[in-house]
């Protein structure tokens, strides 16, 4: 299980996912089947709204400058059941020309050796941001290219309060709770919003600490797949349930932290009635939605760790597209055009028409609206600076387990000690690396 459906953000940004449609109307081309030197090629997509949304905006795009090509739309359900359809599909040669799925472990379970077109040799693969190009990458063949912007695990600060109370942006975490303290004697507002009646918001210090995880063992994504690193024996690992928990002793949460939910946190958080959020970057679009003056008034920095020359952002990286081996002859030139679309600054500028960004977007010379969220825009410095960034544990290792959440809320309620409530985060992690059949457990 990833972090993304664990933590429910497509549920906070867009709307649930339905049974699978047949080919919908998405050919917005000026060409058919019917000769001329016309190719059509079908996409398939997820069917959440703003999928479809997306995928006519860019296709739109696409075909006004390739008017040879139609590209038509088909989709398919989110989470195992559209897993299983995308196996399926892939097995029996049944794929579309185009499809957009996951990145990290779960593209690795596709096999793309065996059912993938490679896509190494193209020109724009050096355009692709080195941490996206990790995420679709096997035995040194690449062969993914983005849709979207990446997410920050990170936290959203109010800056008026920063402002008001003279504060810097920490770059140590102890640094994050010298503020804390300064906050909480000002009085009037909360150091640190937690959202704990939604259970998945509390992983945050966990998962989103994951670069300072890496920067102090870059092989501890690795050893931890094959059971050779444990949360609770890993001095760096755990530090994010340490800082749970610290910031619990501390009494900086607000004092409804057990039963607020995301959209109270956001509230908070927007009227400066907190200080701090961790959270991921893809709730950002929600709360500017409901509270406009947080696009200037929220920004963002990465989660502290203890040395300030290594502080950096863990990030998310957006789904990629894929050519299923099936594709041949003038199809696959088509299919390798309209992924090079999506690897351009005109298909970043496709995207942004279709949805404001979650972030900064996977290939180089793409840049950010003007108009985007503060907090989005400061996520763009630790993109553009080597080593200021890294990826999710999730897009290493498929290793995770379902109970984490649960776990986190316990540690930051007081309920279980960080040391404790790592031991038990790595009993969970076992039954799930045990069913996936990996060597070491």
């Amino acid at each position: 299980m990833t972090f993304r459906p664990d933590m429910r953000v497509a549920a906070v940004l867009v709307a649930g996912s339905l049974a699978l449609t047949a080919c919908s109307a998405g050919s917005l081309g000026s060409s058919d089947d019917s000769g001329g030197g016309s190719v059509t090629i079908t996409y398939l997509i997820g069917n959440q709204d703003q999928d479809i949304k997306t995928a006519n905006q860019l296709i739109k795009d696409f075909t006004a400058k390739n008017p040879g090509i139609t590209v038509k739309t088909e989709t398919r359900p989110a989470g195992a059941e559209g897993d299983n359809l995308v196996k399926t599909r892939l097995s029996t040669g049944d794929m579309p020309e185009v499809f957009g799925y996951n990145t990290g472990s779960l593209f690795q379970a596709i096999a793309p050796q065996k059912n993938l077109v490679p896509i190494s040799d193209q020109p724009y693969v050096n355009d692709l941001d080195d941490n996206f190009k990790k995420t679709v990458t096997a035995d040194g063949q690449v062969y993914g290219v983005p849709t979207g912007g990446y997410q920050g695990g990170a936290v959203l600060y109010n800056i008026p309060v920063y402002t008001k109370l003279g504060l810097k942006i920490p770059t140590t975490w102890a640094e994050f709770m010298a503020n804390n303290a300064k906050i909480k004697a000002a009085g009037g507002v909360a150091p640190v919003i937690q959202s704990y009646g939604e259970t998945w918001t509390s992983q945050l210090f966990v998962l989103g600490d994951f670069h300072n995880v890496s920067a102090a063992e870059p092989d501890f994504a690795d050893r931890y797949t094959k059971n050779q690193a444990k949360y609770a024996t890993s001095a760096a690992a755990l530090k994010g349930f340490e800082h749970t928990q610290a910031v619990h002793d501390a009494g900086y949460e607000n004092t409804d932290f057990a039963s607020a939910k995301l959209p109270d946190g956001l509230r908070m958080l927007a009227q400066g009635k907190g200080a701090h959020y961790p959270m991921l970057s893809g709730a950002i679009a929600n709360m500017v939605g409901t509270y406009p003056e947080a696009a200037k008034n929220v920004g963002l920095f990465a989660l502290p760790g203890d040395d300030a020359s290594k502080n950096g952002l863990t990030v998310w990286t957006p789904n990629g597209n894929y050519i299923p081996k099936t594709t041949t002859g003038d199809k696959l030139e088509a299919a390798k055009k309209f992924l090079a679309f999506f690897a351009s600054p005109d298909g970043c500028a496709s995207l942004s028409k279709a949805a404001p960004p979650t972030g900064p977007y996977a290939v180089k010379g793409c840049t950010l609206p003007t108009d985007v969220p503060q907090a989005i825009k400061d996520m763009q410095p630790y993109l553009d600076k080597p080593g200021a960034s890294s990826l999710a544990l999730e897009f290493l290792s498929p290793v995770k387990g379902p109970s984490l959440e649960q776990i986190t809320v316990e540690v930051g309620s007081g309920i279980r000690k960080a040391k404790d409530g790592a031991a038990r985060y790595d009993d969970d992690v076992k039954k799930q690396a045990q069913q996936l059949g990996l060597a070491g457990w």
